[in-house]
Formats: structure tokens, sequence, C-alpha cells
């Protein structure tokens, strides 16, 4: 079948929104996904987040008509929203439930270290009647681990590509700091994401800049005393600190480099820490830190989701807003495949959706055109953000280049 170009909602006025997903009585058919994530715990706030942008999208949907099945029929688009606690079995679990409904596809989930054994519950490829996996596409918003959608052909990802991102940055911090030549690294160690980003992409891509790694600290997630960490890295005296660290334990870092006057030059941060997270946390002690990220408001629509996503409680970052791209693909695909949002054809419908998603070789994005890979992953556009006056501000757009 022919590949095709997808792209978003491209008009910008906010319609009225609709109340809930109730579904009209007049129509009985409804186009159902099922989101999941961590809402509780130290993480809580990313499956907060990205459940507001959800329930924004859907109801936007809704609001300008539906998704148009099959037959002609117009349906409401419903959704609903499980925590997984950041818990692979709990994760499992719930895609099992998810699996025995009439749901369409899953969004979700957060944590990369659900993702990866979750994935592996799927059916690895398509058609193998020896392999009894789940037959159920699974978009994901926010697990960002390096490939994990290469698991299995029905798994795909709307994350952005830290290999590239942090190779760019470190070039561009040499370029522009040709005076810099020592990095010290920081990894939140028990974390699949950041224990990944750190060893595999910080570490590689910062000596590939030319840059000497001079040493690296560890702790834990759920670490709240980081004197040590920080001892450690005041003594290397390296001119950039690069922190592969979500919120809460960046915030830990920054406010103790403080309180030890630790003054690198440039600090380098985790793609899930360029957000409101950590300027709730730590504004000051943030102040100057770079991320790269796949989000920021700069566009008519990425305003517009981020004021949607505020009205629902809510924050849009680069994991939280990638869920909105991912439902109007999901809106799109299940128009072009033709699904009919019957509980007799929720099968049918499912490798519909999981056959539309392969196919694609672009989508549209809040920042530009997003690229899809064969397996399963996606480029997108990104940009380099810094904490400012408690904001995350533009510091360059590296595709401006």
């Amino acid at each position: 079948m022919k590949k095709q170009t997808l792209s978003l909602l491209s008009a910008v006025a906010v319609a009225a929104l609709v109340g809930t997903f109730a579904t009209p009585a007049a129509a009985e058919r409804t186009a159902k996904i099922a989101g999941f994530g961590v809402k509780s715990g130290v993480l809580r706030s990313f499956g907060i987040n990205t459940e507001a942008v959800m329930q924004a999208a859907v109801e936007k949907i809704n609001a300008d008509g539906g998704v148009k099945l099959g037959d002609g029929t117009m349906a409401m688009m419903e959704m609903s929203f499980d925590d997984d606690r950041c818990n692979a079995e709990e994760g499992i679990s719930v895609l099992r439930r998810i699996a025995s409904s009439e749901a369409m596809v899953a969004v979700g989930p957060t944590c990369s270290n659900v993702a990866e054994p979750l994935f592996g519950v799927l059916q690895r490829h398509v058609d193998d009647a020896g392999d009894s996996g789940l037959q159920l596409p699974v978009f994901t918003d926010t697990a960002i681990k390096g490939g994990l959608a290469k698991i299995s052909e029905w798994a795909f990802r709307n994350v952005p590509n830290e290999n590239e991102m942090y190779r760019t940055l470190f070039l561009w911090a040499k370029e522009n700091h040709p005076d810099l030549k020592t990095v010290y690294g920081g990894v939140e160690e028990d974390f699949a994401h950041s224990r990944f980003t750190w060893y595999s992409v910080m570490d590689t891509r910062a000596q590939e800049a030319g840059f000497e790694v001079v040493g690296f600290s560890k702790w834990l997630l759920a670490d709240t005393n980081f004197t040590q960490q920080v001892r450690a890295m005041k003594k290397a005296k390296a001119d950039i600190v690069a922190i592969s660290s979500h919120p809460f334990t960046l915030c830990g870092i920054l406010k103790e480099m403080k309180r030890q006057r630790v003054k690198p030059e440039l600090i380098i941060g985790l793609t899930s820490s360029s957000s409101m997270e950590t300027l709730q946390g730590c504004s000051n002690a943030a102040e100057g830190v770079i991320i790269p990220s796949s989000f920021a408001p700069v566009t008519d629509q990425a305003k517009m989701v981020a004021k949607l996503t505020n009205e629902k409680g809510g924050h849009a970052d680069l994991h939280s807003a990638a869920a909105w791209e991912i439902v109007y693909v999901l809106k799109e695909v299940m128009e072009s495949e033709g699904v009919m949002g019957k509980p007799e054809t929720v099968q049918e419908d499912r490798r519909k959706v999981r056959d539309g998603l392969a196919k694609l070789e672009t989508t549209g994005g809040l920042l530009g055109t997003i690229i899809r890979e064969s397996d399963g992953e996606a480029t997108k556009p990104y940009l380099y953000v810094h904490a400012q006056d408690g904001e995350w501000a533009v510091l360059h757009d590296p595709g401006a280049s």
C-alpha cells in the first residue's frame, strides 16, 4: 500500500470543547484508546501530564466531529488511563487488561524499565503463528531508552533520538566554548533511562566531540543526600557537568552544588528534566542548565497544546506533548485504514491500526515534521533549551544551522 504522510490539525483556533467522553445515545460505536503510565510515586507528574494532554486531544477531536469509521459513521473517541506505578509487573498486568478490553491501541508507558519487558510480551513478528504474544499496538510517548521499539513489530514510539540530540549538543558546546576541555558526569543509577543515557549517550558523545570525561558520580532515584557525589564533582574541577537524572534528584544535586559552591562553566541535563517539575523544584539552582528537548511552546500549535494542557491541570513538555501528536496520528490512521469500532471487530481494528502505523514515513509534529523509522522509532525536531528566570527558554535551534 502507498506510504502516507500525516499532518496535525492545522487550525489553531480552539473550539468549544465537549464535556467528558460520554457518547451520544445515537452513536453506539466509539473509537477507544487506552493510556497508561506512572501516576504515583516520585515520577507521578509524568503520567498526570500525559493524561491531561490525552484528555485535551480527545476532547478537541470530539469537538471537531470525532473519528470517521470505515462505513462512514462518525464516532466519538474514548480514552481511559491506568497507573502502572513505573513497575514492570504492574505495567504488563495493565497491558493485559487493555488487551481484554475493546481498546484499539495502548498509549504508554512512562518508564523505560516498564516498556522494555512490556514490549517483550507482545508478538515479536506479525503473523508468526508460533508466537502467542499479545497482538495489540502500543504507541509510546515517554519511555525514551534507545532502541526499544525494535523488540516487537507491534511497538511504536514517538520519542526523540537522544543519541542525535546529545551528539549535536556536545559539538555545539565545543564550537561555542572552545576553551572548555573536561566533563564530569552524574547518573541516576537505578533508572533505566538515566543509566542508559549517561553510559551509552552522554559519556560517548562528549568524548566524540573532543572532551575528556574525568569521572562521574552515582545516586539512586529515592536518594535525598548528595553530599559525597558533589564533593567528588568539586574535586574533579571539570569545565562541564553532565547530569543524567530526573527532576527530583536533579534538583537535589543542583541544590547541593550550590551549597558547596560548585560552579562549572556549563551544566547539561537529561531530556526528561526539561520539565515544569524541575523549575518548580529548584528554579534558582537550575538557572542556566542546558537540555535538548523536542518540545517548546514556540509554534501556534505548541502554544495551543500548552494552554489546553494547563486547563486540564497538567503541563506540556517533551514527553506529554508527544501524546498529543500520538492521539492525532491515531485518529488519522483509524480513518485511513477504515476501522469499524465494533466489539466484534476489535482484533481486526487493532491490526489495521498497527499496519497503518507501520507504513507511515512521516507524521506532523508540534515543532515540525517527524520522520517515522522502519523499526517503529521516530526522529523528531528538537531545540536546546535553558532554564532562565523560572522558564525553559530556547537557547539554540540546531535545525536552523
